[in-house]
């Protein structure tokens, strides 16, 4: 049978897999975990996607990020991910924007009209998740967001859980604290207690970071996949036996 996702449908079912060729799901980030995001999606075969990232391919991004080759460094991340993607499902529409997501610009990701089924945040700053959080809850759009993948180890403690439950994770700490203060107490997040790693300081950090997070091919790789699978079973409203 000439059918890429046969081994999908014979899980959650033809009707869920049409499901999926509908909905639209616009991904903020494409770096470790980013990556992941989008090539679970395609490979579950949602039928739109819009990716945003303003970075470039580096040399340091080839021990964790998909797009990340010897042929594809000093390329925009949006152009390597599409291109990758679009090998995979040649019938996914795709529109890649090359920007950073911010309170100044969000028009030019949510425009009057466009609708997106779901919101997957793999972004760094915490002012722009916060935004973009708000964002959603205005728009009335599922969002789900990353929580700090950097200087850990061990990726079995990753989990999907609400953000009034997390514990451990810088990250999480300050998310949670400045959501509070805008008056939001819950929002479904991918993170893990486990306590970061101090790492050499072998690079210098762009404008604005005080130092460049370590990383490696699992922890992000495993938080991607559960964002993914997260916003697929959601998609499809799977049992909750199966959504665990």
């Amino acid at each position: 049978m000439d059918n890429p996702f046969l081994r999908n449908e014979v899980l959650w079912g033809e009707q869920a897999q049409q499901k999926l060729k509908a909905t639209h799901v616009i991904l903020f980030g494409l770096g470790g975990v980013g990556s992941y995001v989008a090539e679970c999606l395609a490979r579950s075969g949602i039928g739109a996607l819009t990716i945003v990232d303003n970075d470039t391919v580096a040399l340091t991004n080839l021990n964790r990020q998909l797009e990340a080759l010897h042929s594809t460094i000093g390329l925009p991340k949006t152009e390597a991910v599409a291109h990758r993607l679009r090998d995979i499902n040649p019938h996914l529409q795709l529109y890649p924007i090359q920007e950073t997501y911010n309170a100044e610009n969000r028009s030019l990701f949510f425009p009057e009209g466009c609708r997106y089924d779901y919101i997957v945040d793999a972004i760094d700053l915490v002012s722009c998740k916060l935004d973009l959080v708000q964002t959603a809850l205005r728009l009335e759009i599922p969002i789900i967001a990353a929580l700090g993948t950097g200087n850990k180890l061990n990726p079995s403690l990753l989990q999907v859980t609400d953000i009034s439950k997390t514990f451990g994770c810088p990250l999480a700490r300050v998310m949670r604290k400045e959501l509070r203060t805008l008056g939001i107490d819950h929002l479904q997040v991918v993170f893990s207690p486990e306590a970061p790693i101090r790492p050499e300081m072998r690079e210098t950090p762009p404008p604005g970071r005080r130092s460049v997070p370590a990383s490696n091919p699992w922890v992000p790789a495993t938080a991607g996949l559960l964002l993914g699978s997260t916003v697929v079973r959601n998609l499809i409203g799977t049992p909750e036996s199966m959504t665990g």
